[in-house]
């Protein structure tokens, strides 16, 4: 009875597929995000029935699975803050790897404990006549699983400032990796040659899933602050193609779409993030970028930072026609998200033109900012991005910068010596007025010093960003 299901199976299968493609579209835009995070949603869990109806599940453990996975995912998006969003993504991203990495191992466990030829009947239809096809597979899946756990809970502690979010870095630290590759490699041809037969291939796999724990941790060692957005996103194309090789072990068709699809969509995001920053991948990953000051750092930056009051800057705010606002991490651990939606409403009845410039690797992960605006309600019409309103700058009456820094740095652009030279920014220097509201003159995660705050257009509004923008939402109130 339950084999006379497997087209049925296979057909909730396509269903599932084309509606993750079809979330992962709707994911592309602001205004159908939600909707599309819904559909996709919709997809796994059609995906989870119909693996359900599988020969051999069982179902006690399925349910155990499901009652303590629910409880653990409601109470953890239900208690954490927009602020440590980007941990928690890493340790999701950490997760789908480990989780693949287990399929691996209980895979290889079950091969190893019978005969290929049984095994390859417990496979079913579809499966490779050759055990080579399914032991690369396992020995893929078990590499990429271990470095996409690891390394996302490095992350997370480097994100959650558990250890410093600086680059760490050692003499060697290359040749290091090296070794820890070419280890990879001859023990996945250790493992390949005969996966079945004594200890030997246990040893061998043994020695990936280490290898790959160990290559996760150096690799997401020299990554600095700045490039958190980066490595988030290409974790998440990680914990994908872990997925979908762990797929292949299988032969499960709509895991190895999930796991393309998460796959490609986080490198095709990475690239993106790489192109904001004008910086390769490989920089990225080697460079240890803000490890430490060089000639370039900022500190030849000199002037003095005019500061302004909050009464004074209403009077700006007041008189201005065009308003860009420039939301950064800053603000997300203000939480002033919110009262930034309310001081633009005002300015908006104040007859003000206001947009919200989101610069791509804005805070710690992709799409933060844009995240922390929806959630204010922030209208999607108002959201515009660098290379529409860059050109248009000179003509911003205010232009008001919330915790943001490398992204509004103009050593970007006037500065060959400084690390972020040639890295797109948001060029809030043109505008007439720039108010920038920060705490401190400090640097931000590049630890490169600001220009910016000594422009003779700029005024510095210091304080908590929530509580100073809260003076300017009552000083309109109040007039």
């Amino acid at each position: 009875m339950i084999d006379a299901l497997q087209p049925l199976i296979n057909y909730i299968y396509i269903v599932a597929s084309v509606l993750f493609i079809v979330g992962l579209k709707m994911l592309s835009r602001a205004s159908t995000a939600r909707r599309g995070n819904m559909v996709s949603g919709v997809g796994m869990l059609l995906a989870i029935l119909a693996t359900c109806l599988l020969k051999g599940m069982s179902f006690a453990w399925i349910l155990v699975g499901a009652i303590a996975g629910t409880t653990i995912g409601v109470v953890a998006s239900s208690m954490v803050k927009m602020t440590a969003m980007p941990e928690m993504v890493g340790i999701l991203n950490g997760l789908g790897g480990l989780a693949s990495l287990l399929v691996a191992w209980a895979e290889f466990h079950k091969w190893h404990a019978m005969q290929w030829a049984s095994y390859h009947q417990t496979l079913g239809a579809g499966a490779p006549n050759s055990p080579l096809v399914t032991a690369v597979a396992m020995a893929f899946t078990a590499v990429v699983g271990a470095m996409t756990f690891s390394g996302s809970m490095l992350a997370f502690l480097k994100l959650s400032e558990r250890i410093t979010g600086k680059p760490i870095q050692f003499r060697g630290q290359q040749f290091v990796n090296g070794l820890v590759i070419l280890l990879i490699l001859a023990a996945a041809v250790v493992f390949c040659q005969n996966p079945a037969g004594g200890t030997t291939p246990y040893l061998a796999f043994g020695l990936l899933m280490l290898a790959g724990l160990v290559l996760g941790i150096t690799s997401v060692m020299p990554i600095g602050g700045a490039d958190m957005p980066v490595v988030i996103s290409l974790l998440n194309s990680y914990s994908g193609i872990a997925a979908a090789a762990a797929g292949f072990i299988i032969l499960n068709n709509v895991l190895i779409v999930a796991g393309a699809l998460v796959g490609a969509s986080g490198i095709i995001l990475t690239k993106i993030m790489c192109k904001a920053m004008n910086r390769s991948l490989g920089n990225v990953l080697f460079s240890g970028f803000g490890s430490g000051s060089s000639a370039g750092d900022g500190a030849g930056v000199t002037g003095e930072a005019n500061p302004i009051s909050a009464d004074d800057a209403y009077y700006v705010l007041e008189a201005a026609r065009s308003v860009v606002f420039v939301p950064g991490y800053g603000m997300a651990v203000a939480q002033a998200q919110h009262v930034v939606r309310e001081l633009g409403q005002a300015l908006e009845a104040n007859g003000a033109d206001v947009q919200y410039c989101i610069h791509p690797v804005a805070g710690r992960m992709p799409g933060h900012m844009n995240v922390l605006l929806a959630e204010a309600n922030v209208p999607y019409e108002q959201l515009v991005e660098p290379g529409d309103v860059n050109p248009v700058m000179a003509a911003v009456d205010v232009a008001i910068v919330i915790g943001a820094n490398d992204v509004v740095n103009p050593a970007a652009k006037e500065d060959a010596k400084s690390p972020l030279y040639g890295m797109p920014i948001i060029e809030v220097d043109q505008a007439r007025t720039c108010i920038v509201l920060k705490r401190s003159l400090k640097p931000g995660f590049a630890g490169v010093e600001n220009a910016l705050f000594f422009k003779s257009n700029t005024r510095m509004l210091f304080g908590d960003a929530k509580a100073t923008v809260l003076q300017l939402v009552a000083a309109f109130k109040d007039r």
